[in-house]
C-alpha cells in the first residue's frame, strides 16, 4: 500500500484543501460502487470506524440526495449529514457535501471527493481523496487526522472486496455453501414491520395473499426462540410449504432469524435460514428491510435462491402497504365519549348489558325493541347478539 498525502493551504487562510492517494488492489469500479451504490455496507467493511450510513432523502448514488454516516473519528462517535454533490460513473467520482453535523461545530463548510482511478497496465486502483474545507478559526486544526482517517477506511474497504471476490471465485469443486443479502426500503415504522414477522407472522397472509397463504404456530409462543412456526406460500407459481423454527429473537435490533427445517426447500438444500433486521432511517420516516439468506446446497445443480430473495422484497413492499393503510384507516377512525351519572350500582348496571341485555328492552322499550343472543354466550368474549333499536324516530337493527 502506497501513500501520498499534500497539504493546500496558506497558514493565514481559513480556506483549506488536503489530498491524498491510495494504491488498492480491488477494481476501481467495485471500490466506487460501495460508496455510490453500497454505502451502507460501508460498515460491515470497517465496523471499527464505521458504525453506519442511512439514506435519508433520495436514492443511492444519486445527485441531491442525502445520507447520514455514523462514524468514529479521534476515538469519539460522530454523525455527518451528507448531500451528494457529483457523480460520475466513468470517473468513478462521488462528492459528498457535509450539512450538518460534528464537522460544522469547526468549519463553515467541507466537501469530500473521492476519484477511483484504474492502474495502466496492471492489476488495482489508485483511490484519490480530495478534502475542501473552509475553517470557522484559525484555532481549528486543518483536518489532517480525517484525511488519515480515510486512507484506513480505503484500507479496510479494499481488503473487504478483496475477501468478497474469493468467496465469489469458483474454484475446482464449486462451494455449496451460500450467502444472499438485500435492503428494501419501506415508510413502515421498523417496529411495526418487525411485530409482523415476530408478534404476528399469522397476519402476513392478509397483507400478502397472493405471496403467502398462512402461518401456524405449531409449537411454542409467536415471537419466542425455539417455537415452531408452517408456512404456506407460493414460490415460482407453485405452492409450497416451510417449516421453521425461531432461532434468534432481538427486539431492540428489530431482528428475527428462522431455520427451515421441514419442507419444500430441504429438496434442494442442506440448511438455509432467514435473517430479517428492520433499521430506522435516521431523521427521518420510514426504515431499512436488511433480509439476509444463508444456506447449503445439496448438490451445484441447484441455483441460488436468487428468485426467493425477490420474493422477500415483494413481500416486504406489500407488507409495508398494509401497515400504512392500517395506518389510515386508524386516522380516520374518532371516538365519541361521554359520562352519565345514576343512582344504581356500578355491578347491577354493567349486569344489564353482560348478563341481560335481552331484558332491556323492558327498561328502555322506547328506544330498544329486543336483544336476541346469535351465538355464543350472554357475555362472553367473541358471542354474537342483535339489537332492534329505534334511533333518529326509524326503526334500526345491529349484529355485534
Amino acid at each position: 500500500l502506497k501513500i501520498s498525502k499534500k497539504i493546500m493551504a496558506e497558514a493565514s487562510s481559513l480556506v483549506g484543501k488536503l489530498e491524498t492517494e491510495v494504491e488498492i488492489k480491488a477494481s476501481a469500479k467495485k471500490f466506487h460502487h460501495m460508496f455510490t451504490e453500497r454505502p451502507h455496507h460501508v460498515s460491515k467493511a470497517t465496523p471499527d470506524k464505521i458504525h453506519g450510513c442511512e439514506l435519508h432523502e433520495g436514492d443511492w448514488g444519486k445527485v441531491g440526495s442525502i445520507v447520514i454516516w455514523k462514524y468514529v473519528h479521534d476515538g469519539k462517535l460522530t454523525v455527518g449529514k451528507n448531500k451528494i454533490e457529483a457523480v460520475d460513473p466513468e470517473k468513478n467520482l462521488i462528492t459528498f457535501k457535509v450539512l450538518e453535523g460534528d464537522l460544522m461545530n469547526e468549519y463553515k463548510s467541507f466537501a469530500f471527493t473521492l476519484q477511483v482511478t484504474p492502474k495502466q497496465g496492471e492489476s488495482g486502483s489508485i483511490a484519490h481523496w480530495h478534502l475542501e474545507y473552509e475553517k470557522i478559526s484559525e484555532e481549528v486544526a486543518h483536518p489532517e487526522t480525517l484525511l488519515q482517517f480515510c486512507v484506513e477506511v480505503s484500507k479496510e474497504i479494499d481488503e473487504h472486496l478483496l475477501a468478497e471476490e474469493e468467496e465469489v471465485k469458483t474454484p475446482e469443486t464449486p462451494s455449496l455453501v451460500g450467502k444472499l443479502e438485500t435492503d428494501v426500503e419501506i415508510k413502515a415504522s421498523a417496529d411495526k414491520f418487525h411485530h409482523m414477522f415476530a408478534g404476528k407472522p399469522h397476519h402476513v397472509s392478509k397483507a400478502s395473499p397472493g405471496n403467502i397463504q398462512s402461518c401456524d404456530l405449531h409449537e411454542g409462543d409467536w415471537g419466542t426462540v425455539g417455537s415452531i412456526v408452517f408456512w404456506n406460500y407460493v414460490h415460482d407459481g407453485e405452492a409450497k410449504v416451510a417449516k421453521e423454527r425461531i432461532e434468534a429473537v432481538e427486539p431492540e435490533k428489530n431482528l428475527i432469524t428462522f431455520r427451515v427445517i421441514e419442507g419444500d426447500l430441504m429438496k434442494e438444500y442442506k440448511s438455509f435460514l432467514i435473517t430479517i433486521q428492520v433499521t430506522p432511517k435516521h431523521g427521518g420516516p420510514g426504515s431499512i428491510v436488511h433480509w439476509h439468506l444463508e444456506y447449503e446446497k445439496i448438490s451445484d445443480e441447484v441455483a441460488h435462491p436468487e428468485t426467493l430473495l425477490q420474493f422477500c422484497v415483494e413481500v416486504s413492499q406489500e407488507i409495508d402497504e398494509h401497515l400504512l393503510s392500517e395506518e389510515e384507516e386508524v386516522k380516520t377512525t374518532e371516538t365519541l365519549e361521554t359520562e352519565v351519572e345514576i343512582k344504581a350500582s356500578a355491578e347491577k348496571f354493567h349486569h344489564m348489558f353482560a348478563g341481560k341485555p335481552h331484558h332491556v328492552s323492558k327498561a328502555s322499550p322506547g328506544n330498544i325493541q329486543g336483544c336476541d343472543l346469535h351465538e355464543g354466550d350472554w357475555g362472553q368474549v367473541g358471542s354474537i347478539v342483535f339489537w332492534n333499536y329505534v334511533h333518529d324516530r326509524e326503526a334500526k337493527v345491529a349484529k355485534e
